[in-house]
């Protein structure tokens, strides 16, 4: 009895010591305005390397961001996005989660959405914004949850694993560590090749080793900002090869920089046709473009707050962190907001675990994180210097990252392994996001009703496989039309 009687005692919390106290609840989440700064810092050094792969996706594809607009505008308006809207974060749901253009997201943007017969970059871009209004809509309804709780497991985490083997394809062959075969007088005999010949005995093969073997090492080793600081001293090795050897590099030329800072372009602002793609692909597949964003970013999304809100201590009995409705709707505006910039959707990012995991317990650390990235906009010049044989590394890794969910699949139902299977492998084979998620949806519809399970299926992932045979089949479809 006396140890129940002392125990408000025990629990009371220290008064808040001024107002930004008070406002972020520092002191009553146990924590304080230095340790909040330092983890807001720890954040933005762990992700800042989105400043520099952003516009390495979005503007080394040919037929789309090649033409858009040069790195260093690209990489300004990025950042200039995270800022804003990771401030937003910080102000509106006190919740230490930061947001930049999402990884996955934007390789669907770049290498299936605006690679489409007679898409404009405007027009995957409108898709985006319509893919983020949408999102918003179903946080207000209450729709995302229903959604959120019909699509099973497996399939959220096959998602996430087949981007991540996207993403570290894209990176071996960004870096020509793969690269397709190339014989003028006879057709390649495979669809791909290490290196050249299959040799990676060349200079920009070279610097990509070391950038991810430099990678891998740090962060075995646990060093905050590993990609980054991989990234910049890849930059550099790159940069010495270059002045030294006769090297021709994939996509930018490692040289000294003019100048470093520079005042921001953000002429990318506005760079969107909301309903431009309607006309070009036709209203079902634009849609099922749309729900494909939407379902990568949606499950991301909720994983994501509810792995930081863990790291943190902030989740109540239920697994909820608090304020989520203020947490999705930022998050849901962020998917428009980066459509409308030009830059592809923004998400939250689990790298805000980092600034968690050194003690950032409140929305401060993200206002920190986002401050920082709108300072960072004054440097995009920089951006132009670093090759992608130096950024390529980071999308290995982080697609190794993505990769470790595969454990949470029962690979002993065939019924669900093997959809999930097809899932991931279809993504990096048919180059396609949308073709992965597709497929596996159908097959797992398709194996349920097989082993009798048919009327187990929740009628939106009915509605769903529906979406996509008539994705799949929209060609003879639309010639039939026509």
């Amino acid at each position: 009895m006396a140890s129940t009687s002392a125990a408000p005692e025990r629990t009371e919390t220290p008064s808040p010591q001024n107002a930004i106290d008070r406002y972020f609840k520092i002191t009553e989440r146990g924590s304080t305005i230095g340790t909040e700064i330092r983890g807001g810092l720890v954040t933005f050094f762990t992700m800042a390397y989105i400043i520099v792969l952003n516009p390495i996706i979005l503007g080394g594809t040919d037929g789309t961001g090649a033409d858009l607009a040069p790195k260093a505008t690209i990489a300004a308006t990025t950042a200039l996005v995270a800022g804003v809207l990771t401030i937003l974060m910080g102000l509106v749901a006190n919740f230490p989660l930061a947001l930049a253009a999402g990884l996955g997201l934007n390789a669907v943007v770049a290498f299936s959405i605006a690679i489409l017969p007679d898409m404009t970059w405007q027009d995957a871009m409108g898709i985006v914004v319509l893919e983020g209004l949408l999102i918003f809509v179903l946080v207000l309804t209450g729709f995302r949850k229903a959604v959120f709780e019909a699509v099973p497991a497996w399939l959220k985490t096959a998602i996430s694993v087949g981007i991540g083997l996207f993403i570290a394809f894209i990176g071996f062959f960004d870096a020509g560590f793969v690269s397709v075969p190339w014989n003028p007088d006879a057709p390649p005999s495979v669809p791909v090749e290490l290196g050249v010949a299959g040799s990676i005995s060349s200079w920009t093969v070279a610097v990509f080793v070391f950038g991810l073997l430099l990678t891998i090492i740090l962060m075995v080793k646990k060093v905050r900002g590993a990609i980054l600081i991989s990234i910049l001293a890849t930059t550099v090795l790159a940069i010495i090869v270059n002045a030294v050897a006769d090297v021709t590099w994939k996509l930018t030329t490692p040289e000294v920089p003019d100048e470093v800072v520079a005042t921001p372009d953000f002429s990318l602002l506005g760079h969107f046709s909301l309903f431009g793609a309607f006309g070009k692909l036709g209203v079902l597949s634009v849609l099922l473009l749309v729900f494909s964003l939407l379902l990568a970013d949606f499950f991301d999304t909720m994983g994501t707050m509810v792995a930081v809100g863990g790291e943190a201590g902030l989740l109540d009995e239920n697994g909820n962190p608090p304020k989520t409705q203020q947490i999705l709707v930022v998050d849901s505006i962020a998917a428009a907001a980066g459509g409308a910039a030009g830059v592809s959707s923004n998400t939250s990012y689990i790298e805000s675990a980092s600034g968690v995991g050194d003690g950032a317990r409140t929305g401060l650390a993200s206002v920190v994180t986002g401050i920082a990235f709108l300072l960072a906009t004054f440097l995009s010049p920089l951006v132009a210097v670093i090759p992608s044989e130096a950024a390529a590394p980071a999308l290995v890794v982080v697609g190794f990252l993505m990769v470790t969910q595969v454990l949470d699949i029962d690979w002993h139902d065939y019924t669900i392994a093997i959809p999930a299977f097809l899932t991931m492998i279809l993504m990096p084979f048919a180059y396609s996001i949308t073709a992965g998620i597709g497929a596996g949806v159908i097959l797992y519809v398709i194996l349920q009703v097989v082993v009798g399970k048919g009327r187990k299926i929740h009628p939106l992932i009915w509605l769903i496989a529906a979406m996509f045979v008539l994705y799949f089949v929209r060609g003879p479809i639309e010639n039939l039309v026509g």
